[in-house]
């Protein structure tokens, strides 16, 4: 699958083909991968996540783009071999990581690493416990050096696990295949650990045992299930096979308080003023077309429950307190229509103004005043550029607003709707500020400056530099390197890119905004429990 499967028109068609495209990467590794979990009578990781939720309960799940396009040296690696999101446990929202042992034999690449911490991470915020569905080969040796030592990579997923335990976060791993080498010490560093027949758990497998010091020892012996069980004292649970070990698990997450962990349900709230379609028309593929942040708004939030915040000034932004799924939150939603300033003059939309940033930072600060959550609503080109604007003081206005949402403690949840470029991102709570969320539309755009500028001045750097080693460039020649320069632009724009990198958590279709950020809202609004004893749990 490459980025130029996609063939722009509207943005429901363009919806419609991303959708397409992201049931392909839940298939894995096809039917051959299921056919290899089948003869070693084990379910696939979908099959085992499906038999672990609530009956009817589906899965919002997270980074399902992770690592597209990214390892083609490899071969494909669906959703980057793990499976990420939060689902209910009898009533109870847990983040699931579940290994996809079909993709290169559930090995970790890069993006596995930070897939997994990205969800350890978004856990530890919104208070859930996790449950690690665990049947990897470990890490994929030809990248090791991008997966091993650094502070983002795989020992901060160990790392992470003492820090939830401490915090009082219950973990719980199921072993249903292979758990080797480093990554063994994930599902010993979790509270209760449950391990299937035929499965394995150690740091190093027979042949290398032979290797390292000369022992000849069989599997089974060395880490095998039983041995853990009987032997080692490692494992809490022996189960038979995967279905019996999934419903283990799943009787001992309902063992967790109804009172503090069961997500009491939320006040569904008074249905949006515009039905939720109706935003495929407000908003093009392209991102050309102008339109009223407040009819995305009308689409989206509780019907009557907008207070506009300052409305008619730094109009660029619109703020207001609005509800949604009859929870009250603040809404900052860039304006991409034109208006006039209080000079007279006009504002060009999507672009981030001085008395827009002041207005914005105010707001900020008046909602982590009474502590409410804020939605972003991101369209943005940057902050405008000039003299009047320098001499307006942006870069004032624009360090105030960044302040604000640096040191915001309320829930914040981002959705880009359409441009997410330069500075203006950052204004708008960009992935660098922690948002505990990030949704993207199809017809986002991640770049530090639109294509077309970017285009010229890149060209303008190649053609510079040819000039100082004494060449020159034909008419021909830039032709050619206009279109390279935009081509690569474009496609890294595209936000499949961004998806595959980690910087947004899903691409959601916008009719879906609303219900997605509801839920979202649901877990980000979760209070942590208290931690009671420092240590986390240790196996003894």
């Amino acid at each position: 699958m490459g980025y130029e499967q996609i063939v722009e028109t509207t943005l429901r068609s363009l919806t419609d083909q991303l959708l397409e495209q992201e049931s392909q990467i839940r298939d894995g590794a096809g039917e051959k991968g299921r056919a290899r979990q089948e003869k070693l009578g084990r379910l696939t990781a979908r099959e085992r996540i499906e038999q672990l939720l609530d009956p009817g309960k589906e899965l919002m799940e997270l980074n399902l783009w992770a690592a597209h396009g990214m390892y083609d040296r490899w071969g494909e690696v669906p959703a980057a071999g793990v499976i990420t999101g939060i689902g209910a446990i009898h009533g109870r929202p847990c983040m699931i990581v579940a290994n996809d042992a079909t993709v290169k034999a559930g090995a970790f690449f890069p993006q596995t690493v930070k897939k997994v911490i990205r969800a350890q991470n978004i856990a530890f915020r919104c208070a859930l416990p996790i449950v690690y569905l665990v049947d990897s080969a470990g890490v994929f040796l030809p990248m090791q050096d991008e997966i091993f030592p650094d502070d983002d990579d795989f020992g901060r997923i160990f790392r992470n696990n003492a820090v939830l335990s401490a915090a009082g976060l219950p973990q719980y791993a199921a072993i249903m295949g292979n758990c080797v080498a480093g990554g063994a010490y994930l599902p010993v560093l979790c509270d209760k650990i449950l391990m299937t027949q035929g499965s394995a758990l150690y740091l190093a497998g027979p042949s290398l045992v032979k290797a390292a010091i000369g022992q000849v020892v069989d599997e089974e012996e060395l880490g095998g299930a039983m041995m853990h069980s009987e032997v080692s004292g490692t494992v809490d649970f022996f189960e038979p096979d995967d279905p019996t070990c999934l419903e283990r698990t799943r009787t001992l997450v309902e063992t967790l308080p109804a009172e503090r962990y069961v997500s009491l349900a939320d006040d569904a709230g008074i249905a949006p003023e515009r039905d939720a379609n109706d935003l495929y028309d407000i908003v093009s593929s392209d991102g050309r077309k102008e339109y009223d942040a407040r009819d995305v708004l009308a689409c989206v939030v509780d019907g009557e429950s907008i207070q506009e915040y300052k409305q008619y000034y730094g109009q660029t932004l619109v703020t207001c307190y609005a509800k949604i799924g009859g929870r009250s939150v603040g809404v900052i939603a860039n304006q991409r229509q034109r208006t006039k300033s209080a000079q007279g003059g006009i504002q060009v939309g999507g672009v981030v103004y001085a008395e827009s940033a002041d207005k914005a930072a105010r707001f900020v600060m008046d909602c982590n005043q009474v502590g409410l959550p804020i939605v972003f609503l991101q369209d943005v080109t940057g902050f405008m550029v000039g003299r009047d604007s320098e001499q307006a003081g942006v870069i004032r206005s624009g360090a105030k607003l960044v302040n604000a949402i640096s040191n915001s403690r309320v829930p914040r949840l981002t959705v880009i709707t359409g441009g997410a470029f330069g500075a203006g991102t950052y204004a708008m709570c960009g992935k660098a500020f922690d948002p505990h969320f990030v949704f993207a539309w199809p017809s986002a755009r991640y770049a530090v400056m639109g294509g077309a500028q970017a285009a010229k001045t890149l060209v303008a750097l190649e053609k510079r530099q040819a000039e100082r080693q004494q060449a020159s460039l034909s008419e021909d020649e830039l032709a050619q390197l206009q279109q390279r320069v935009t081509e690569d632009y474009e496609r890294q724009t595209d936000i499949r890119y961004g998806a595959a990198r980690g910087w947004v958590d899903a691409i959601i279709a916008p009719h879906q905004t609303r219900e997605t950020l509801i839920q979202a809202l649901a877990y980000a609004t979760r209070q942590p429990p208290e931690a009671a004893f420092y240590g986390g749990v240790m196996q003894v």
